[in-house]
């Protein structure tokens, strides 16, 4: 077994003293409703049958009322959509690696489908080019699509386009699939929520974003801060002026909320992932948080 995905199932494996191992599939199955899709042949209606699933046209032909029934559809496709630009290259809060965590959240939902037998994608890029891998199952296969995401992610690289990685999805996938989108964005433009809105129309949308540094913060009053987005050094007067260390936070806390609201309009599941500790449970969060969602 090679590295992420060994590290990924060593961290579920802790979890699991504090969370009962068959949560994780009872989380994941969870998102899944409704039946089947694939038509497997017709028999006589009983009563309690959906009036749905009545052939009008075959009961016609046999003068006796027929009702179609389906295969149960077992195979699922999830589809990690990855923003790879350079920011994810940095350092957040808790000063841990944000690349580190999208491979974590990545392959925790990654495995969770793999356990299942369901068929993991990938599409990831940046603002200069995208890259798709095909859906396809087995951890070897997960293992490598993690480490695509963990080299695609470089400091000296092209900036994040999340809204250039949402229209290439809505462009050249057409199977419905459970679309995991895993960002450092703390905002949500126009473009991005229209586009969110009609991959919801499709697919089975989930939103993960990675936390960033906060550069008001005490704890990093002191410290060398470089903006790995612009290529500089942040000031260190600017960052011990009080009067713009509130002003700072006040703007990201309401960018903040405004990026969760968009996301409850849409109906999408959304959760914030900080260190290597919370992002299993945060993963749980989501998972349920999109049952309940789906339920109302």
């Amino acid at each position: 077994m090679t590295a992420h995905l060994t590290r990924i199932k060593s961290r579920l494996a802790i979890h699991a003293h504090r969370k009962v191992w068959g949560l994780l599939e009872g989380e994941y199955a969870a998102i899944h409703v409704g039946r089947g899709i694939d038509f497997n042949d017709l028999r006589e209606y009983v009563r309690g049958d959906d009036v749905k699933d009545i052939d009008w046209k075959a009961s016609a032909r046999s003068r006796q009322l027929l009702v179609k029934r389906y295969v149960a559809e077992r195979k699922h496709t999830v589809l990690l959509c990855v923003s790879t630009g350079r920011s994810m290259a940095a350092l957040n809060d808790a000063a841990v690696a944000k690349r580190e965590l999208t491979v974590l959240v990545a392959g925790v939902i990654g495995y969770l489908a793999v356990q299942h037998g369901d068929l993991v994608a990938l599409v990831h890029g940046d603002e200069e080019r995208h890259h798709v891998e095909r859906p396809a199952a087995g951890e070897l296969h997960l293992e490598r699509l993690l480490g695509t995401v963990h080299d695609a992610i470089t400091p000296d690289g092209p900036h994040g386009d999340l809204p250039g990685l949402l229209r290439h999805v809505v462009r050249t996938v057409r199977r419905r699939t459970i679309l995991v989108v895993v960002t450092d964005d703390v905002t949500l433009s126009d473009e991005s929520t229209m586009l969110l809105r009609r991959l919801t129309a499709q697919h089975e949308v989930l939103f993960l974003t990675v936390g960033d540094l906060d550069p008001t913060q005490r704890s990093v009053a002191d410290r060398r801060l470089v903006d790995v987005d612009a290529d500089a050094e942040v000031p260190g007067w600017l960052r011990r002026d009080a009067r713009l260390r509130a002003e700072f936070a006040a703007l990201v806390d309401e960018e903040g909320q405004r990026m969760r609201r968009r996301l409850d309009q849409l109906g999408i599941a959304h959760e914030l992932v900080r260190d290597h500790d919370s992002a299993i449970t945060a993963v749980f969060r989501l998972l349920e948080r999109h049952r309940h969602a789906r339920r109302r």
